[in-house]
């Protein structure tokens, strides 16, 4: 009995050292793993890891209580203190298995978001469309260009818009995938063109201008721009032709035409002056001017703006009450606000497109467009 009285003890200590290194291990592995979270987990979440953290690598809090104006550090001390008398080996098993569910809650997230959509539509390279809830969502899909538009997404949108007009959901949707909502035209679409083939060029892009444009004017049902990013060039004059306008508050909104050598599209040349104004839009129109959301909304140009950090909850609650709503009634109603301008739209929208074309074959837009990329290839 006593040999057994002394055995134990060893055996005992053997695994709490065990226990104790595995824990250290765990705990130095964790603090890797969370410099390599994408996502900020939040204030809250932040607050409980640095508690932790403190607990974990100097035990109960012995830090003097600080002032009740200096809020950031009293929020870290309020959170180490209430963690007690909790040992440090407890506080690094916390820690890390707080880690550890931080890690796959990410890793879950990005399988769904690489995964295929419910209600996901083929046929599709450079966009992602969806049909959910009554709602078409037409997503710019180039996040590794920006979502800059290039002739096939050109066409694919024409499809989309055809598609979602056709259908049976309630409303339609445009947005962006990624940090951007659309860079606007692919200034690639203007390079490795030979100089015998230029004037086609620009008849041809005319064209799909144009047809673009018209199935803007023509939509039939409600059409909702969800901005989540900097808008410039075209997706932003289009946002004109959108019925509402939402916004998250780092968007930015930028048509620099002058500056290419080019020409204003999208009827933004007659609708940005009755949204805005003669004064404001020729800022943005002709000078260039590039607006906050918060700008763009006092403009008329934006309906609403949200905060990023909840702008795609809050959005996409709204558009989905919306979606309810009887679908004819919105149709109908839609088409009565647009009926009036309808023709002068169409009108607007060639004799822009005549422009353009002008302005694409002058030596004036050659050389502004030659000046970015070599101005963008110093960067």
């Amino acid at each position: 009995r006593p040999t057994q009285a002394v055995c134990v003890p060893v055996i005992h200590l053997h695994m709490t050292a065990a226990t104790m290194q595995v824990s250290q291990n765990d705990f130095q592995k964790a603090q890797e793993q969370l410099k390599l979270l994408k996502k900020d987990p939040g204030n809250e979440m932040k607050l409980k890891l640095y508690a932790l953290f403190k607990q974990a690598t100097e035990g109960p809090c012995n830090a003097p209580k600080p002032g009740m104006l200096d809020f950031v550090k009293k929020a870290k001390w309020d959170a180490w203190n209430s963690l007690g008398n909790l040992s440090q080996d407890d506080a690094r098993q916390k820690y890390a298995e707080l880690v550890s569910s931080l890690v796959s809650a990410e890793s879950a997230r990005q399988k769904k978001e690489a995964s295929p959509e419910e209600g996901r539509h083929d046929g599709y390279e450079t966009l992602i469309v969806t049909t959910k809830n009554n709602i078409t969502k037409i997503m710019f899909n180039r996040p590794d260009r920006k979502n800059a538009i290039n002739h096939q997404m050109y066409r694919e949108l024409i499809k989309a818009l055809e598609e979602a007009g056709k259908n049976d959901s309630t409303i339609a949707v445009i947005t962006g995938n990624g940090d951007y909502y659309s860079s606007g035209n692919d200034l690639n679409n203007f390079t490795n063109v030979q100089p015998g083939e230029m004037e086609k060029m620009a008849k041809d892009g005319a064209i799909l201008l144009k047809e673009f444009v018209g199935h803007f004017i023509d939509f039939p049902k409600p059409l909702i721009a969800v901005v989540n990013g900097p808008a410039i060039g075209i997706c932003v004059t289009l946002l004109g032709l959108c019925d509402l306008v939402y916004a998250s508050d780092r968007a930015t909104f930028h048509s620099p035409f002058s500056q290419l050598g080019q020409s204003p599209e999208g009827c933004s040349s007659y609708l940005f002056p009755k949204i805005m104004g003669l004064a404001k839009a020729s800022e943005m129109l002709l000078f260039n001017k590039k607006l906050t959301a918060a700008e763009a909304c006092a403009q008329g140009l934006v309906t609403e703006v949200f905060p990023d950090s909840s702008f795609q909850k809050e959005v996409w609650a709204r558009l989905e009450a919306y979606a309810s709503l009887p679908k004819n009634s919105l149709a109908v109603s839609k088409q009565l606000l647009r009926s009036m301008e309808k023709e002068k739209l169409h009108a607007v929208n060639s004799r822009e497109c005549e422009v353009l074309t002008e302005r694409w074959l002058s030596d004036e837009c050659m050389n502004a467009i030659v000046s970015f990329f070599q101005k963008k290839s110093k960067l």
